[in-house]
């Protein structure tokens, strides 16, 4: 199997908006880099229903549902500290740089806090897919980093043990840890 059919076949599934709305919303939460699993909450018994699921699909721009297309094929990615390529592992950096450089040729720096200084700093409610999302997870600024995917949801390389996942940035966890976000600039378009 290559690296890119699961990509091919998520272009196909992804054309139902619905369908991306409903995987967004049914992912569950689990540990995170370095917090041991039973001081995380607990993962929701239900997913709760995505409101405005062809809205928020809108929302992308045709670079950025490159850049969620991307990420998705990444789900269950096992985690690798140090990790580059999935083959290997990936950890939270080596995710972002790796679905950035399929999808845009962009080749962004190698940890979260060298990543948090590049592109444009905005504010949560600015938020759109595509945009880097940061966190405290390690008890220091901008030690964890992951691509938000729209309401209120990001995809990043959790912790050793953990797989590539979808997290909900509305928990109490996240919220509290939450550093800030950036928007890295589209590649302009060779015509």
């Amino acid at each position: 199997m290559t690296i890119s059919s699961p990509i091919h076949r998520l272009r196909h599934r992804l054309l139902c908006p619905a369908l991306l709305a409903a995987l967004l919303a049914s992912q569950p939460a689990a540990a995170i880099d370095g917090i041991p699993e039973d001081s995380m909450p607990p993962a929701p018994m239900a997913s709760a229903p995505v409101s405005t699921p062809v809205s928020r699909f809108k929302e992308f721009t045709n670079r950025a549902s490159e850049v969620a297309l991307q990420a998705m094929s990444m789900l269950g990615i096992r985690y690798k500290m140090g990790g580059n390529t999935p083959e290997s592992g990936l950890d939270c950096s080596g995710l972002v740089r790796h679905v950035f450089k399929q999808a845009w040729g962009t080749a962004l720096p190698r940890t979260a806090e060298e990543i948090s200084r590049v592109g444009e700093k905005i504010d949560r409610q600015e938020l759109r897919p595509g945009d880097l999302v940061f966190f405290n997870t390690l008890r220091r600024t901008f030690s964890h980093v992951g691509i938000y995917m729209g309401n209120n949801k990001f995809i990043h390389s959790p912790s050793a043990g953990g797989q590539v996942r979808i997290e909900d940035m509305d928990m109490a966890y996240w919220k509290a840890r939450f550093n800030g976000a950036r928007r890295i600039d589209e590649p302009a378009s060779a015509n």
